[in-house]
């Protein structure tokens, strides 16, 4: 039985009523609603609240707390003072741990996906295995981490001391110089799956017959990785390298859960510190300054990077 055409023309028309681009905007609304209710709101707030000398005594009225001003800032910026010295310290020690939290990430993560691109009988198990310390909540592996690298009783020490006899002095892991570096450990432990996650992936739509057509030409195993792997990669390495250094300098709960609210000074990174100038000190309003300072510093160098990155790309073609 042939259609109506009057079911065809309604048919029709409500096809190209859902290829309307209003109705597209339309269904994204309910998105957008909950990203203004979640991210842009309490980012305003902070703004807000940078401009104010919100401190413990305007905690149940927050409008009535002073107009300070750029003085939150100038306080902040300020590295001849106490407070300004120990913001730019904090900086400092945030960007080597990120620098060091990605770049260990990234080495293992390309490794283990570079060992596990060929196929073998027990593929899927090992990377299954890989994927549990990014799969973890995280505020529970921190916490095994802490028991881990405690002095007396910790599995670290008990390994390197009474098996192993590698030293016979007990480290404090997380008390002193030893603390920035089990911060990176725990880092890199919890990123570096994400990084071989993304790593894998890239390296699965890079074609076979460019490893063949090398292999041909007379080159091994690791000019193919400099050749084809690596090029091939560079634009999963670029975004990947990004995401992974803006993840680990906003990083709140590994610091925290690890030291907890007494955080070591060599491993004073900047969202803690930016917590215990609000939240210990009770200086709301210097914390959300130190908080926007932070944002625009990222911005900064988020976009720097993406310039730099887009310039070489152009060249390269």
């Amino acid at each position: 039985m042939a259609d109506r055409p009057g079911a065809t023309g309604a048919a029709r028309r409500a096809g190209a009523g859902w290829r309307r681009p209003g109705l597209a905007y339309l269904l994204l609304l309910p998105a957008l609603a909950l990203e203004l209710l979640v991210h842009l709101v309490p980012m305003a707030v902070g703004v807000w609240m940078s401009f104010r000398e919100l401190t413990q005594f305007f905690i149940r009225n927050w409008s009535a707390a002073p107009w300070a001003g750029l003085r939150n800032y100038r306080v902040a910026l300020d590295v001849d003072s106490a407070i300004g010295a120990s913001l730019l310290r904090s900086l400092w020690i945030t960007l080597a741990y990120a620098l060091l939290v990605v770049a260990g990430s990234w080495l293992l993560g390309f490794v283990a996906a570079l060992l596990l691109q060929r196929p073998m009988r027990s593929r899927g198990l090992l990377r299954t295995l890989f994927l549990v310390p990014y799969a973890l909540p995280a505020y529970a592996a921190v916490i095994a981490w802490n028991f881990l690298l405690q002095r007396d009783n910790g599995m670290l020490n008990h390994l390197l001391v009474d098996n192993l006899h590698l030293t016979d002095d007990r480290a404090f892991w997380l008390l002193g110089d030893r603390s920035f570096v089990a911060v990176v450990l725990v880092s890199v432990w919890r990123h570096w799956p994400f990084a071989f996650l993304i790593i894998m992936a890239g390296m699965q739509n890079i074609p076979t017959d460019l490893y063949e057509a090398a292999a041909i030409d007379g080159a091994g195993p690791g000019q193919q990785i400099r050749r084809v792997t690596l090029p091939m990669l560079r634009p999963v390495n670029l975004v990947l390298v990004l995401v992974l250094f803006l993840w680990t300098f906003n990083d709140f709960t590994t610091p925290f859960v690890l030291f907890g609210a007494a955080t070591p000074d060599q491993a004073d990174l900047i969202s803690v510190h930016i917590y215990q100038s609000s939240f210990v000190t009770w200086n709301f309003g210097l914390g959300s300054a130190m908080s926007v300072l932070l944002l625009l510093f990222l911005l900064l160098l988020t976009t720097g990077y993406l310039l730099l990155t887009a310039r070489r790309r152009r060249r390269a073609v």
